[in-house]
């Protein structure tokens, strides 16, 4: 005997031609829906008999004590660590995370977000995919669900956000290398394109002009975060610029590969005394 498909929200949205999101808030009740939209939702749902999940829907009437997470990638360090960071923290509020991800871009943030307000979640914090704010916020906006970004750099204006201070901590390492002794520094890693980049090399830059120390543009490299042709990159400024004495590198995976790089250069790189950071 066969078992008949179990109707759900998405199959009502695509029978009614709007959002996930906006058959929800038809459902809850919430929101500013037009009279025929409204209609259409109920026509859809009647035709395709669609059984409401009553449980979901009491939580969406007061506080389901669930805050769903959408990650571009968990795969990237800064993402894994700011997700477990995150969980803890609300879990220690008595809260439940609803972790999802979004897609290397960003492709699926929307599809994702729409099936968490379906569920009636608390609320939603995007961590990642900050090229795709404004759609996000307007869809959140759409159907009440407060919303927060949390990423590495930003260009959004008018939104909650949760983000590190790439310039100061920039700032903070470079002083950190010319307090132990060192003058000149070279930079490692970041595509041009990278906002992140950009802020990290900025407070690179003011700090050595601080403490008026030289700064040489080509011994500020460009590298995709890969530890290969970050030991590539590493080898090659060394060589052409025997001078330097430390390095700063964009991230963790740049550093790694980097320090791969400084150690086929060991015999020479040890005398000289350079530091990697």
């Amino acid at each position: 005997m066969a078992i008949a498909k179990k109707i759900t929200i998405n199959d009502v949205a695509l029978a009614a031609g709007v959002s996930v999101s906006t058959v929800s808030l038809v459902l809850s009740g919430k929101g500013r829906i037009s009279s025929a939209t409204g209609e259409r939702v109920n026509q859809a749902i009647e035709q395709l008999g669609f059984v409401r999940n009553r449980q979901a829907a009491s939580l969406r009437g007061g506080q389901s004590g669930v805050i769903g997470l959408i990650v571009s990638e968990l795969s990237k360090p800064f993402y894994a660590e700011l997700t477990a960071g995150l969980t803890d923290a609300l879990e220690r509020q008595g809260k439940m995370v609803f972790l999802t991800q979004g897609g290397r871009s960003g492709e699926k943030m929307a599809q994702r977000f729409d099936t968490l307000a379906a569920q009636g979640v608390d609320g939603v914090i995007i961590a990642g995919a900050i090229d795709r704010g404004s759609e996000l916020r307007e869809r959140a906006a759409e159907a009440g669900v407060p919303l927060v970004f949390a990423s590495r750099a930003s260009y959004l204006d008018d939104v909650d956000l949760i983000r590190p201070d790439n310039m100061q901590a920039a700032q903070l390492v470079t002083e950190h290398l010319i307090r132990r002794g060192h003058q000149r520094i070279a930079w490692l890693g970041g595509q041009s394109a990278s906002l992140t980049r950009a802020e990290r090399v900025g407070g690179y830059c003011a700090t050595l002009l601080k403490y008026g120390l030289p700064f040489h543009s080509e011994w500020v490299l460009e590298c995709e975060s890969s530890q290969k042709q970050a030991a590539e990159a590493m080898t090659g400024l060394l060589r052409q610029n025997p001078t330097i004495t430390a390095v700063l590198c964009y991230n963790n995976v740049v550093a790694t590969g980097a320090w791969f790089g400084l150690y086929g250069l060991e015999d020479r790189a040890g005398k000289m005394g350079r530091e990697l950071l």
